[in-house]
């Protein structure tokens, strides 16, 4: 490529990145995009003051240093009209505690529940469920506030850290844990219960139909009620469907209908075909298929 030809090309992407349109990309910019880096930073932050800074001169200088922080980062989204960014911030620091007392309360719950946790300790700064949960709890009480986009920045942030999904717009009740955690899916209108267990693998989600647009804002996904144990693989889809108080579900169960309280649902049992294995040497090394 000449010199001319190339100082051409780059005129030309300039002009046409740059000209006027109204697609959803365009929308998204007049929208507000928060720098991630500095919002990932934010909330980790927020998660290490609230699960393990008690010390009291270092939160006379963190707490003023974060709240400073999300200032800047809420006068970069849009909120609605008539909110002020100082507002929410004011909103927001009372309830560092509460989050505190819920994470303390998560973190009872994993250890009673996990008997290879050995400490609190291990579970506060080790367990991805606990981060996961932390993160979620934080972007929660945004939402509450009426913050739009970085709440979701923060949970998709501590989806692609740990493998579990939580949509900040879900309501979760006290003394909640996921063991182990991995491909964990919690919808937005998801409603969880206190003392309610979930596994690798459970999707709490929605029966989407093809113009999932026209559900927007309507309860989409399931009601777990309390002391409710959700073992892996489990998935519950649907808004109208509720899980009664008490209730066992095992592993990979699929549930579109409600429970009743204090009931256990397990999949049927697959038949298993079981052979002797061939002897010959040639073949002693390798699994065979051939069913």
């Amino acid at each position: 490529m000449t010199s001319a030809a190339l100082e051409d090309a780059i005129k030309h992407a300039i002009a046409d990145l740059s000209a006027p349109a109204d697609d959803a990309l365009t929308k998204a910019a007049g929208e507000g995009l928060p720098d991630r880096k500095t919002v990932f930073d934010w909330v980790e932050r927020t998660k290490r003051l609230v699960l393990e800074q008690r010390d009291r001169s270092a939160l006379r200088s963190e707490i003023p240093a974060l709240s400073e922080r999300l200032l800047q980062l809420l006068r970069q989204v849009n909120l609605p009209d008539g909110t002020d960014p100082e507002d929410v911030v004011a909103g927001f620091l009372p309830r560092l505690p509460t989050i505190r007392a819920r994470l303390a309360g998560d973190v009872e719950a994993a250890y009673e529940g996990d008997p290879a946790a050995k400490s609190f300790a291990e579970i506060a700064v080790s367990y991805p469920s606990i981060r996961a949960i932390a993160i979620y709890r934080i972007a929660h009480e945004l939402v509450d506030l009426g913050v739009p986009i970085l709440p979701r920045m923060m949970t998709e942030h501590a989806h692609d850290r740990t493998g579990i999904d939580i949509h900040p717009g879900a309501r979760i009740g006290e003394r909640f844990f996921i063991d182990h955690g991995t491909g964990v899916v919690i919808g937005e209108t998801t409603e969880i219960g206190d003392g309610v267990r979930l596994y690798q693998g459970v999707t709490l989600g929605a029966r989407s139909p093809r113009h999932g647009e026209m559900l927007r804002g309507v309860k989409r996904h399931p009601t777990i009620e309390d002391d409710v144990t959700l073992y892996a693989g489990a998935t519950i889809l649907g808004g109208e469907t509720v899980i009664g108080q008490g209730s066992v579900i095992g592993g990979n169960v699929w549930l579109i209908e409600s429970v009743p309280p204090k009931s256990t649902v397990i999949a049927e049992s697959p038949r298993h075909l079981v052979r002797p294995r061939r002897s010959d040497r040639a073949h002693g090394l390798q699994l065979h298929w051939d069913i």
